[in-house]
């Protein structure tokens, strides 16, 4: 995947933080937003006018002190203590303002990127995105940074704006040639760190692309360490975790030296704002045509102005790690919305338009399961898995895929599903809310044994007795003592074995009452006594499923067996 190449003066770059900025200030928490800012902002005006008054308590505090001017000395000395006082609680009060308004921001922006995220299964679309890398970065860490660092920037520039009007009167009132002096100064500043800013840009959008892999590789060893322990996988683990280790610490390495380049220019360019001053306004201070006070003043209202005028250079940094910041979000932001836009109609469930108008597969909601002259592609077109198939699932009856490994038959499940609609034709199914799903390895939820019965309706209060009667239906009756309860949390994936966590999912689909079952090769680490045991089950409870294994002994618990020969060729025979 190529870098994407981002600069602080692309368009579509602020165009995009204002996609991701603004929907927050008119979303229903406006109100407080406003308010919040509105309070930043006048807090933000109290400390400039406190500013004011410093530098011309600073300025006669220096004259009574060059002077020896002792009771100008103590008035200057308790105005600063009165402004001091007054300062203290506003700065507090400013700052806990700023980063109260950015954890109300981060709530609502996260909240919105979630609900996004679990739209239209946008979470499992994204995680098939090569352009899309660590959502869940993007999610936590980038929205953080999103929302922090805009706040400061907003209140930086508040301020610059404020101090600019404010203090370049007083500047003009002192020297006229300190003005010019200060603009051709900024404009050297901010063209010399500009030509920088475009390399630190990019390098940090990198940098950021770069750790998230980091964090992501030693994540997949944390939730795979059995199976690498297993095949003895450590090396090649390690190795993979240490290239990106070293794609990491490349770029950093990288991104300093270009820090460094930088700061050669910008340490003497901050030098020479405390110098610049005293040297245009010694010659009248000589000339005892100006106090001393005055010249100090005049430094430090020169600093004020400036600092307002180039933030961009002393921000470069900081604002090169935004930027990144801002790209990566809007991208996110951006596929997000696709699968939004996308979303499926009651009337037509499945039926997308890809973006060169190819044909997709209709899913349509139905009380029965069935294909109608499906043809199902894998989702590039590279292959076809099923050609012009036309079947019905009969109800409460079974329907078994056949076939050899790679033919596409757990593709059919996910067509079922409208996770893949690659392909032409119908398919008929019920809501969702009426299927269950059920993995080769179930999803085990963080939490209770409770919680993982009743996932996903926990809200749903089954009794303890109908949950104890469920285990054992499914032949974990002595689970609930052997773990400490049902309200006891441990890692499952770790604790139960392949086939008790199998056992648990068909308690899920008991609890659910499903109707209809999906069965992907969900037996497959079960003795063939609990195996039968489960699907007398299904058929004692009515209810319609459709299995995919791969054991000739699944065939007699079903009606009719579709069977893959690859290449799209299938044939359908009944087996009762």
């Amino acid at each position: 995947m190529q870098t994407t190449k981002v600069s602080i003066f692309d368009r579509d770059l602020w165009r995009g933080f204002w996609s991701i900025a603004y929907p927050y200030w008119v979303s229903g928490d406006k109100t407080r937003a406003r308010a919040l800012l509105a309070a930043l902002t006048l807090l933000l005006l109290a400390t400039t006018a406190l500013s004011v008054i410093i530098s011309y308590a600073v300025r006669d505090f220096m004259t009574a002190l060059s002077e020896k001017d002792v009771q100008a000395f103590g008035n200057s000395m308790l105005i600063g203590l009165i402004v001091f006082i007054i300062a203290t609680p506003i700065s507090t009060l400013f700052e806990y303002t700023r980063r109260l308004l950015g954890v109300y921001w981060r709530k609502w922006l996260t909240e919105k990127f979630l609900t996004d995220y679990f739209s239209n299964r946008a979470y499992f679309k994204i995680s098939h995105n090569a352009d899309i890398d660590n959502p869940d970065q993007r999610i936590s860490q980038d929205v953080s940074s999103f929302t922090s660092t805009s706040l400061d920037f907003l209140t930086e520039i508040l301020s610059s704006i404020i101090q600019l009007i404010v203090f370049i009167g007083v500047l003009w009132s002192i020297s006229r040639l300190l003005v010019f002096l200060l603009v051709c100064y900024a404009v050297i500043g901010t063209i010399v760190v500009v030509l920088f800013g475009k390399k630190l840009i990019n390098l940090n959008f990198l940098q950021l692309k770069r750790e998230a892999d980091l964090r992501y590789g030693l994540v997949h060893v944390r939730n795979n360490a059995e199976s690498i322990a297993f095949f003895g996988g450590e090396k090649l683990e390690g190795l993979q975790i240490r290239n990106r280790l070293t794609q990491a610490i490349d770029n950093f390495l990288n991104l300093i030296a270009w820090q460094r380049n930088l700061a050669y220019f910008t340490f003497g360019y901050q030098y020479l704002i405390q110098i610049l001053p005293l040297v245009v306004m010694a010659p009248l201070y000589f000339e005892d045509q100006i106090k001393f006070g005055v010249v100090t003043q005049a430094g430090g209202v020169f600093a004020t102005v400036l600092a307002s005028l180039t933030l961009i250079v002393s921000r470069i940094e900081s604002l090169s790690q935004f930027a990144a910041g801002i790209s990566r979000l809007q991208t996110f932001k951006t596929a997000l919305n696709q699968d939004v836009s996308n979303a499926t109609h009651p009337e037509d469930i499945g039926a997308s338009t890809s973006s060169n108008s190819l044909p997709q597969i209709t899913l349509l909601e139905s009380p029965k399961l069935a294909l109608e002259n499906v043809t199902l592609y894998t989702p590039k077109r590279e292959r076809a898995l099923l050609v012009d198939a036309s079947l019905e699932v009969s109800p409460g009856g079974g329907l078994i895929i056949l076939g050899p490994s790679g033919s596409g038959k757990s593709s059919i499940l996910r067509a079922f599903s409208g996770l893949w609609t690659t392909g032409e034709g119908r398919i008929y199914r019920p809501p969702l809310s009426e299927i269950i799903f059920l993995p080769q390895r179930p999803y085990m939820i963080l939490g209770t044994l409770r919680d993982q019965l009743q996932y996903p309706a926990l809200d749903r209060q089954n009794s303890e007795e109908e949950l104890h009667a469920v285990l054992k239906t499914v032949n974990l009756e002595n689970l609930p003592d052997r773990v400490g309860g049902l309200d006891t949390v441990r890692p499952w994936i770790e604790y139960l074995s392949l086939g008790e966590q199998q056992r648990l999912a068909f308690a899920r689909l008991l609890l659910m009452k499903s109707r209809f079952a999906m069965l992907d090769e969900s037996t497959s680490a079960l003795d063939d006594e609990n195996e039968a045991r489960l699907y007398e089950i299904l058929k004692r409870t009515g209810t319609t499923f459709v299995s995919v294994g791969h054991r000739k002994n699944l065939i007699q618990y079903h009606e009719s067996t579709l069977e893959l020969h690859g290449d799209g060729h299938w044939s359908l025979r009944a087996t009762q």
